[in-house]
């Protein structure tokens, strides 16, 4: 399958720098570029990429209300991975709450921004466990708000809401099969449950759940 990727930047030379990046390669192929978050908004309806690649701070609209927008569309399929030039940016909680699938530096190098697409349009969570932990205890140290239980997550079995916790937590699947002794298929199936029944797009979702319900405290 060829990734469709759509480019939102408003700087034309950070647009060009990405496109020549990934139309290199075999299987990733840019189908438009926008300048600001009301155009990204606009072509992502038309184009139908699979991926989009969203600058946090675009003129008219920025990324994340532009991200919010996109994917609360019904039948939006399209992934959306924040650009950021900072490493840790202040609006990237936000972006994730919103439904994004994780970010990107701008300055990146292109093995990781490549492998940061497939990663996405596959239906992974552009979030390594090392960056998510950081992500955790940058944005929760301290509570943004009272916490919302969720009754969603009544529907999760005991094994299940383990496997959320630990997801929360930001271990990988490898780590938690060897924290709750499984086999990491188990796991895997585990997560693809947890995420299904609960009605995520991917982990970054799950953890930022998993804070905002009170299921796990940071720093705890």
């Amino acid at each position: 399958m060829t990734i469709r990727v759509l480019l939102c930047d408003d700087q034309a030379l950070v647009r060009d720098g990405f496109r020549m990046i990934l139309n290199a390669q075999e299987g990733i192929d840019v189908v438009g570029e926008a300048g600001d978050g009301t155009e990204a908004v606009e072509l992502t309806k038309r184009l139908l990429p699979h991926v989009v690649l969203m600058d946090v701070r675009m003129p008219v609209l920025d990324g994340i209300e532009a991200t919010r927008l996109l994917l609360g569309h019904e039948g939006c399929e399209s992934k959306v991975v924040m650009l950021t030039t900072f490493d840790i940016d202040e609006y990237l909680y936000e972006a994730l709450r919103v439904g994004a699938s994780g970010f990107l530096l701008k300055d990146a190098p292109p093995e990781q921004l490549l492998a940061g697409i497939r990663a996405v349009a596959s239906g992974d969570a552009l979030l390594a466990p090392s960056v998510t932990r950081r992500v955790i205890e940058e944005f929760l140290r301290t509570p943004r708000e009272t916490p919302r239980a969720d009754p969603k997550l009544e529907e999760l079995t005991a094994r299940e809401l383990e496997v959320l916790k630990l997801i929360a937590k930001g271990l990988s699947n490898s780590e938690i099969a060897e924290e709750l002794v499984l086999s990491l298929a188990t796991v895997k199936t585990h997560v693809a449950r947890v995420l299904t029944k609960l009605g995520l797009r991917d982990r970054v979702q799950a953890v930022v759940l998993a804070y905002e319900s009170g299921l796990v405290v940071a720093g705890a």
